[in-house]
């Protein structure tokens, strides 16, 4: 998935000591859907942990994200999905030409 960070929390630890960050990533492509172009624009709400979650904390609001990973609940309780960073390439020299 391609997208701008929108927003990114701050770094935090979980209680084994892994890094944690949680971000909302906007999506904007063209896609085909039945022979007929559509646009697709959404937020999706992502976490990295470790090293990914490391990168992700350098990264500032604006910055295009190429990501990695699985999607998957949020919680037992909470069946609302978010994207699960597994690989996070920064996608530079686009914002110029």
């Amino acid at each position: 998935m391609t997208g701008i960070l929108v927003e990114r929390r701050n770094l935090r630890f979980t209680p084994a000591g892994t890094p944690v960050v949680e971000c909302l990533v906007k999506h904007v492509s063209e896609q085909v859907e039945a022979g007929v172009q559509r646009q697709v624009e959404c937020e999706v709400p992502a976490i990295a942990l470790g090293e990914c979650a490391n990168w992700l904390q350098a990264a500032a609001p604006g910055t295009e994200l190429r990501l990695t990973g699985f999607i998957a609940a949020k919680s037992r309780q909470s069946r609302q999905l978010r994207l699960h960073i597994t690989k996070i390439e920064f996608v530079e020299g686009k914002q110029n030409g």
